[in-house]
């Protein structure tokens, strides 16, 4: 009898709802604060400087998902189009990229919804009931995934109008503001928020579970992508009108400070309840992704094969997202938000980095996109990444370079046998 396998149950309004839950959570509830202490009002700039490199990325994932319809993304494409061990990095990257990801979601969740003192044990729990409502099939994660993103959209409408009511900060929009930190600044800033556009990559690790994932899944990339980017400018604008860039860096919940700098009183508690709801939204389509990876790598040897295993009746990678549920609470123990995002963008800026380099290789025959965007992409990635806080950097390669010497073992080893 041979092995259950994933099954195709998703539409495009399912995958591009996914992806939208991925960005959407991360970049208006994480991102903000830290790209305005790296580049003030500049993060304006930062992030049209994002969104040209995210949709150079975006491009070349729906390019190669349209040929590759496979679990796994840019690791299954890699693989293909370059050879084992450039889908090897770039599976290594996603993976540990965005299970920091997961801690900084589950840690943002906590933040809006936990009593003083409890925001570590909520954070856990919403870990544990999120694994579990994906163990019961990628339907349910769907639909939940719909739900929460109308409440988080609905609640930044609100978050949005409240900004720009109350009083605009002075000088936020001068040149002196948005050049204060220099390119530099800029270009740091572009890397942090990266880390929202990157949700578009969880609707290509989920290949073997889209209807016509060849028309679906390059559709609902370009979807998501321009969905977000225009959630992403109208919140950027408000935040910043509302509160300037010097309060936008030191708070660590800058959209709910500045519906309250509007005076709507009634508004706060409304936006803390979508932040929470956005926040679980990330993290749940996170941890498909993310588990779907972990089960094409396993399945060709590059992580433990124990991690292949489909469940009979849910037709999920349930011990992939068992074990990452486990590695990640232990995160959260641990992690630091603002660390945790710029690890992230490191892992998943390499990723990407593959997914360029992979989709400008591909023939003319399949091509959907001109090469001048697969150049932009990769050219970016490198650029951003060189600009995060060395300390991300210096994190990454390290875990990185781990990877590739647990590979380099098991190849020999396995050849030796």
């Amino acid at each position: 009898m041979s092995a259950p396998g994933l099954s195709r149950r998703l539409g495009l309004g399912d995958a591009v709802f996914i992806g939208l839950g991925s960005m959407i959570g991360a970049g208006v509830f994480a991102a903000f604060g830290p790209a305005a202490g790296a580049a003030g009002s500049g993060l304006l700039i930062g992030l049209a400087v994002a969104a040209i490199v995210a949709f150079g990325n975006a491009t070349s994932s729906a390019q190669l998902a349209a040929v590759h319809p496979m679990s796994g993304g840019t690791y299954a494409y890699g693989r293909a189009e370059l050879g084992p061990w450039w889908g090897f990095i770039a599976g290594w990257g996603f993976v540990i990229g965005k299970t920091a990801s997961c801690a900084a979601m589950a840690l943002t969740f906590a933040a809006y919804a936990a009593p003083p003192g409890w925001e570590k044990p909520v954070a856990i729990l919403a870990v544990v009931a999120l694994v579990t409502v994906n163990w019961f099939g990628v339907t349910r994660t769907a639909q939940l995934t719909r739900i929460i993103v109308v409440v988080v959209l609905l609640t930044l409408a609100i978050a949005v109008a409240a900004g720009f009511a109350a009083p605009d900060a002075p000088g936020w929009l001068s040149a002196d503001a948005l050049w204060a930190d220099g390119w530099y600044g800029i270009l740091q800033s572009a890397g942090l928020l990266f880390f929202a556009f990157a949700g578009y990559a969880r609707i290509a690790t989920m290949g073997e579970e889209v209807r016509d994932p060849a028309r679906t899944i390059p559709r609902a990339i370009v979807l998501a992508f321009l969905g977000a980017l225009v959630v992403y400018t109208a919140v950027a604008f408000a935040v910043l009108s509302a509160l300037g860039p010097d309060a936008t860096a030191a708070s660590t919940e800058p959209v709910a400070a500045a519906v309250a700098a509007s005076g709507w009183q009634w508004a706060e508690p409304v936006v803390r309840v979508g932040a929470a709801a956005a926040s679980l939204g990330a993290l749940l389509a996170l941890i498909a992704g993310i588990g779907r990876t972990s089960f094409a790598m396993a399945r060709e040897g590059d992580l433990p094969r124990y991690l292949a295993a489909v469940h009979p009746r849910w037709h999920v990678p349930h011990r992939a997202e068992l074990t990452l549920g486990i590695v990640v609470v232990v995160l959260v123990s641990l992690v630091d938000l603002r660390g945790a995002i710029g690890f992230s963008s490191f892992g998943v800026l390499l990723y990407y980095l593959v997914a360029n380099i992979a989709a400008f290789r591909q023939r003319a025959d399949v091509r959907r996109y001109p090469r001048a965007l697969q150049i932009v992409g990769g050219v970016g990635c490198v650029v951003l990444v060189v600009t995060l806080p060395w300390q991300a950097v210096a994190i990454g390669a390290g875990i990185i370079v781990i990877g590739v010497v647990y590979r380099a073992v098991r190849l020999r080893l396995t050849r030796a046998a």
